[in-house]
């Protein structure tokens, strides 16, 4: 069994081919029956987040689900084969593991330590196992990943010091204003990512708020948290004249506000400046909007300079974070590997087992008529030599001794006791075994 990871993220792509990616996985009703309808995939999780569309799956094929998964991220009309080499990264075995770990406890994200990833890994998990997509494999791989998240987060200290996408944003915006107190914030969005904006804002000393939600039940019990006011998205052009600083984080399919709907409200507001954080993915506010006079618009990819700035007041707890992940890494490739080894001691007792029941029967005949309680004193008799005489090759088996020379050992155990022969209808001559 092999593990597989492919997909892009914020180092590898911009924001414009990541939406484009993002938009292949829709609905995992479709998604996950169309990946798992190839042979050479036998297990498979898809997960999307701020930053990156990643697909990781289980193959006893390795080149054939490297094409099948390159080929699924090429579907979209308007990604070029170019732009798809250059960005797309594939992950195999022991560097998806760590990977992901990696991904789950935040070590590759656009600022390191920011929560929200574990909990959309979490999502997308929960989501793979409702249409069947996972097995045995992932499913250890994915609890074992969430073990090594929180392990880091409480061992490493790496979510100190509030660092995230949101926090972030605010920091641009006191780069811009100096000084966000009083500012009146519109937020467009319920989710966490805003819940997180929401609290680093009013941290800041912020004056009104006002949610725009689509849903307007989530957006009254966000308002109602903070002190603000809950509006519909259908209020959002008028809600602009009063706002200074609109951050969005929706994930809709299309713009909210494109660039002549917030030309006509910058006339309105005699142009007073504005300042616009888009942290969706795909993008809310039409990239146009930056154009305008006063109006300071800002995607995720240009919060990297703060990121920066944050992510050396973390790199002491990264050190950390990221000798835990190798060793959790080789902890569960050392799993992994006995799975190879357990088709061999299955064999390997069936083929015993056989063998002790050709004995028995043939010496129950010999004998003569017992009891009951004699037959099931040889029988426990017999189980009890051969489980001993099993004991040492399995130990040694599910040891450390193969692990060195993997398939070569395992090749030799299978010779040393004919195990390819142990389906066949009669079990070998005692003499010969």
């Amino acid at each position: 069994m092999n593990l597989l990871l492919a997909g892009v993220n914020h180092q590898t792509a911009g924001v414009e081919l990541r939406e484009k990616l993002c938009a292949l996985l829709p609905e995992a009703e479709v998604s996950y029956p169309l990946l798992l309808s190839f042979p050479e995939i036998s297990e498979v999780l898809f997960y999307t987040t701020c930053n990156r569309v990643e697909v990781l799956c289980v193959t006893e094929a390795l080149a054939e689900a490297q094409a099948t998964l390159s080929a699924f991220f090429a579907r979209h009309p308007a990604v070029t084969p170019g732009a798809l080499a250059d960005s797309l990264y594939l992950h195999r075995d022991q560097e998806a593991v760590r990977h992901l770990f990696r991904v789950a406890a935040s070590l590759d994200a656009l600022v390191m330590g920011e929560p929200q990833i574990l909990g959309q890994v979490k999502k997308a998990f929960r989501l793979a196992t409702e249409h069947q997509a996972t097995g045995a494999i992932l499913n250890r791989l994915l609890h074992k990943t969430f073990t090594v998240a929180k392990r880091v987060r409480t061992e490493t200290g790496i979510g100190d010091h509030a660092v995230s996408v949101s926090y972030a944003a605010v920091a641009l915006g006191k780069k811009i204003f100096g000084d966000l107190k009083a500012k009146n914030v519109l937020l467009l969005g319920a989710g966490e990512m805003a819940e997180l904006a929401l609290e680093h804002l009013q941290s800041q000393g912020v004056g009104s708020i006002v949610i725009a939600n689509r849903t307007l039940e989530r957006g009254l019990r966000l308002a109602e948290r903070f002190g603000g006011e809950a509006v519909s998205l259908e209020e959002l052009e008028s809600q602009l004249l009063n706002a200074d600083v609109l951050l969005s984080s929706t994930g809709s399919e299309s713009y909210l506000l494109t660039r002549e709907q917030v030309k006509a409200v910058m006339r309105r507001r005699r142009q007073r400046p504005l300042f616009m954080i888009d942290i969706g993915v795909p993008r809310d506010l039409e990239p146009g909007i930056n154009d305008l006079d006063n109006v300071y618009l800002y995607n995720i990819d240009d919060l990297k300079e703060v990121v920066d700035e944050n992510r050396e007041r973390r790199r002491e707890a990264a050190v950390q974070a990221e000798r835990l992940v190798a060793a959790e890494t080789l902890k569960f490739m050392d799993w992994l590997k006995t799975l190879s080894v357990y088709p061999t001691i299955i064999s390997l007792r069936e083929k015993a087992q056989a063998i002790c029941q050709a004995e028995l029967k043939k010496t129950l005949g010999h004998l003569g008529p017992l009891t009951p309680e004699q037959e099931q004193a040889l029988l426990v008799m017999t189980e009890a030599i051969t489980n001993k005489l099993l004991h040492d090759p399995i130990i040694f088996l599910k040891g450390n001794h193969h692990r060195q020379r993997g398939e070569a050992e395992l090749a030799l155990v299978r010779r040393l006791f004919n195990l390819e022969e142990v389906n066949r209808e009669e079990p070998p001559d005692k003499d010969q075994a």
